[in-house]
């Protein structure tokens, strides 16, 4: 089988699980008197309109510096100024240069629900991404076994925490329908490839249950990329490189939300 990029951030996130001697019982009692999270799959799933999750990412493994010396607080602002429903930060210094300081300082300078971006292996990933002040999870269905990824959904949410679960075919999709997935993101990039392919964001869009909040992931660079998603069914994209590199990127919120008036 052909390795991909995620093998190798896979194998690092592992490693670093299995040397984590962190008692998880601690760590969950940990939780229980922190405040409510701000309601991230609500955020989206409310809306009329499509909504826009903008992610703050600094770089990336395939392109290298996207915006390397960003801030975050500013561009979290720049964001919710923009219109956007949610907050997408990563917090793999590694591959993508995040940190858990700019998913904090970013949570702190807006009050949009943020997702913890990161490649989430185990429990005590779970439960990091709550005590970090994240009111989101990702789950990667390519990167877990069906076990795993249905103990760290049910996880995740005893300890408050919405799930969006990363799928890219239907096969996936079962398993995130055997966790009891209700925020689904389709990611359109090829994990082998790395090249987009609109036509799987459409085609699986018809078999993601309506009940489900449906989120389109990577590759969508402007307003037609937008409307032919939300046209197939999106809720919401999950945009990161098309405005991290932007110099104006509360516009191009605008522009991927099709709100006139802000333009």
């Amino acid at each position: 089988m052909t390795a991909t990029y995620l093998d190798a951030i896979l194998a690092h996130h592992r490693a670093a699980a299995a040397a984590d001697a962190r008692s998880i019982d601690e760590m969950v009692a940990a939780t229980a008197d922190m405040a409510p999270t701000r309601g991230f799959r609500h955020a989206l799933a409310a809306r009329a309109r499509l909504g826009v999750i903008s992610e703050i990412k600094r770089r990336s493994p395939s392109k290298g510096d996207l915006h390397a010396d960003l801030d975050p607080a500013e561009m979290a602002r720049c964001y919710e100024d923009g219109g956007a429903s949610c907050l997408s930060v990563l917090t793999d210094t590694p591959h993508f240069g995040g940190s858990v300081s700019d998913l904090q300082i970013a949570r702190e300078s807006c009050a949009l629900p943020v997702l913890r971006k990161d490649f989430t292996v185990s429990a005590l990933d779970v439960v990091d991404a709550r005590l970090m002040g994240a009111d989101c999870v990702l789950l990667i269905a390519a990167a877990l076994d069906r076990s795993e990824l249905v103990d760290l959904h049910r996880l995740a949410t005893e300890i408050g925490l919405d799930v969006l679960v990363e799928i890219h075919d239907e096969a996936e999709l079962e398993l995130a329908l055997a966790a009891d997935a209700t925020l689904i993101g389709v990611n359109q990039r090829d994990l082998v490839t790395f090249q987009v392919d609109h036509e799987r964001a459409e085609r699986m869009a018809g078999v993601i249950p309506d009940s489900a909040v449906k989120v389109a992931e990577s590759g969508v660079r402007g307003a037609a990329d937008a409307r032919r998603l939300e046209s197939a069914g999106y809720d919401a994209v999950l945009v990161g490189e098309t405005l991290v590199t932007s110099s104006d990127p509360a516009a191009s919120i605008a522009q991927l939300i099709g709100d006139d008036e802000r333009l």
